[in-house]
């Protein structure tokens, strides 16, 4: 499946979410949720500064999937992400049964950023969305917006 239009608009917002996480103190990473149709349903950034690590936001977004839409809604819906899910958030995608992801960024990118860069790993290896749920229709990364993403990236391993 192509990346049209209407999933670059979602990707402009998620990268837009991550500046407002790293503006926030937060680790800059965004997500969007939208239905099969195209309409937002739900959009949150990274909310882990305050020590709760499993705040990020696709993981968030599967919760709310989970209390508020059917299951057809959830398999119908995609999220989309500045950054690919982490095992955690790929898990709880899977699980909810949400259908399509598609991310700017992916996490051996973002891992090799940041090893270039001095910066502590994460605590969880980076492993692909399909190694952990590989049922899930996935695309990215998006060339287009990964400079953006970089820069942002970039300014956070240097400033903190």
């Amino acid at each position: 499946m192509a990346v049209s239009e209407t999933d670059l608009r979602h990707l402009r917002r998620c990268v837009e979410l991550a500046h407002e996480a790293f503006e926030a103190g937060e680790e800059p990473f965004g997500s969007v949720l939208a239905s099969a149709d195209g309409t937002v349903l739900a959009e949150d950034h990274n909310r882990t500064a305050a020590g709760d690590q499993t705040r990020h936001p696709e993981f968030d977004l599967a919760r709310w999937a989970a209390n508020n839409l059917t299951p057809e809604q959830r398999a119908g819906a995609t999220v989309y992400t500045s950054g690919e899910h982490c095992p955690m958030c790929s898990a709880a995608h899977a699980w909810v049964g949400l259908g399509r992801i598609v991310y700017v960024v992916s996490a051996a990118q973002l891992s090799e950023w940041r090893d270039g860069w001095g910066a502590p790993s994460a605590p969880v290896r980076p492993l692909p969305i399909q190694e952990v749920a590989p049922g899930v229709i996935v695309e990215g990364p998006i060339p287009a917006l990964e400079a953006e993403m970089k820069a942002l990236h970039h300014r956070v391993a240097t400033s903190r």
